[in-house]
C-alpha cells in the first residue's frame, strides 16, 4: 500500500532530544523552546511567538485573547477542521459560517462583509493547502469594523501573500506541527502574536495564568496567579524534535515541491479534458506544497476513484465535512446554503503526499488515476 502520509525524520531528532534530556531541563520553555521561537521570529518576522502543544491550543489562546463575551459573533469558514470553530465556541461565541470560493476551498473573502453585524468580534481565515486568502480584503474589513483577524495557518508554513509570510498579517497566526504537516513533531503548534497589545497577556496565559516567565527573566521578584490561562506550552522533548525539523526546512520544502510539481504535470491532461479540477494558485500566493488535491465532478465519482486507487494499493482520502452541517452545530446554523463548502466536502480528494514519496510512486498513482478515467 502506498500510504497517504508518513512522518519525515531528518536524522537529527534523537540527537537534540538526547541533549535536552542530558541537560536536565525537559519541561517547557527551555533551550529548545526558545530556539524554535527565535527561528520563527527571525525567519518570518512574527513580532513574538509561543510554542504550543497543538494548533488547537494556539487557536484557543487566540480566542482567550480576543476577550469574547456571550453573544459575540466570530466568522469562520465552514470548510475547515473543527478546531477553527471549536476554540471560539468554547468561549461562548456564536459561529457565523462562511462559504468557500467556487474554484478553491479557501473562504470567499468578497462575501465576508455581508456576514458582519454589530456583534461580530473576529474573523478566522484558513489558508487551505497553504494557499493564501486575499488578505488585503480581510484586513480592510478588520480595520473598517474594528475586528480581530486570526490566521489559521495550520497548513501554511513557509507560504506567503504578496511576499508576506502567512500568519504574520492578522492579529494572530496559528500553526500546526502535527505529523501530517510539512514540519512536524507528532503533535505541536505555534501562536504568532503580531499585535503588541496582546504580547504580555499571551505569555501569561501560556504560563497557566501566572507571570512566571517574567520572574525567571528577573523582571519581578516573585510570581503568582494574575490572569486566566492553561498549560499550553510543550515539553522540551517535543521542542527538541521540532528544532531538528526546522533546521532542515529548506531541504524538506524542496522535496515536497518536486512531488507537487510532478503531480501537477502528470494530471494536467485530465484537467484540460475536464475530468478533474486541479489546484490553482492566485497571483498573490506562493505554494508551500502542503498537499496535492483533486476535485471530482461528484461524490459518486470520488467514491469510485477512491475504490479504484485502494484496489491498486494507493491510499487517498477525502477531507473536511462542512461544519455548518455537522451533528454538533447544524441546529445552531442560520440556515444559509453554503453550496461551495458542500461541493468540496463531496468532491475533494487528497492524494498521497509525504517527503519520502518516490517520484516513481507519484507516476504510478497518476497512471492509475488516468486508468480510472479511461474506463
Amino acid at each position: 500500500m502506498i500510504d497517504f502520509n508518513l512522518p519525515y525524520l531528518t536524522g537529527d531528532e534523537e540527537k537534540y532530544i538526547f541533549e535536552a534530556v542530558r541537560n536536565g531541563k525537559i519541561s517547557g520553555n527551555g533551550k529548545y523552546t526558545k530556539l524554535c521561537q527565535a527561528f520563527f521570529e527571525d525567519r518570518f518576522a512574527f513580532k513574538s511567538t509561543l510554542l504550543t502543544t497543538s494548533c488547537t491550543d494556539a487557536l484557543e489562546m487566540s480566542a482567550l485573547l480576543a476577550d469574547l463575551q456571550d453573544g459575540d459573533e466570530v466568522i469562520v469558514p465552514s470548510y475547515t477542521f473543527v478546531s477553527s470553530a471549536l476554540a471560539f465556541v468554547r468561549e461562548r461565541a456564536k459561529i457565523v459560517f462562511a462559504d468557500s470560493l467556487p474554484d478553491h476551498p479557501n473562504v470567499d473573502v468578497n462575501k465576508l462583509e455581508e456576514l458582519i453585524t454589530p456583534k461580530t468580534k473576529a474573523i478566522v481565515i484558513v489558508h487551505y493547502a497553504g494557499v493564501a486568502c486575499d488578505m488585503d480584503v480581510v484586513m480592510a474589513l478588520a480595520n473598517k469594523y474594528n475586528l480581530i483577524v486570526v490566521e489559521d495557518a495550520a497548513q501554511a508554513i513557509d507560504s506567503t501573500y504578496k511576499g508576506k509570510p502567512l500568519g504574520s498579517i492578522g492579529h494572530f497566526g496559528t500553526f500546526s506541527f502535527h505529523e501530517t504537516k510539512n514540519i512536524q513533531c507528532g503533535e505541536g503548534g505555534l501562536l504568532a502574536i503580531n499585535d503588541v497589545r496582546f504580547t504580555d497577556r499571551a505569555e501569561i496565559m501560556w504560563e497557566k495564568g501566572t507571570n512566571r516567565a517574567e520572574f525567571f527573566r528577573g523582571e519581578v521578584n516573585k510570581y503568582g496567579w494574575v490572569d486566566i490561562g492553561s498549560s499550553f506550552l510543550p515539553s522540551e522533548i517535543t521542542s527538541a524534535y521540532l528544532y531538528a525539523q526546522l533546521q532542515h526546512l529548506d531541504e524538506i520544502q524542496a522535496k515536497r515541491k518536486a512531488i507537487w510539481n510532478r503531480y501537477n504535470e502528470l494530471l494536467q491532461e485530465l484537467n484540460v479534458k475536464g475530468d478533474l479540477i486541479l489546484p490553482e494558485l492566485p497571483d498573490y500566493a506562493t505554494n508551500n506544497a502542503h498537499m496535492f488535491f483533486v476535485v471530482t465532478k461528484g461524490i459518486e465519482e470520488r467514491t469510485g476513484l477512491i475504490k479504484h486507487l485502494r484496489e491498486n494499493k494507493i491510499h487517498a482520502v477525502f477531507h473536511y465535512m462542512a461544519l455548518h452541517n455537522s451533528e454538533y452545530y447544524h441546529k445552531k446554523h442560520d440556515g444559509r446554503v453554503l453550496s461551495n463548502a458542500v461541493k468540496f466536502e463531496n468532491c475533494l480528494l487528497r492524494l498521497p503526499f509525504y517527503n519520502d514519496l518516490e517520484i516513481s510512486k507519484v507516476d504510478f498513482i497518476c497512471d492509475q488515476i488516468k486508468q480510472f478515467y479511461l474506463q
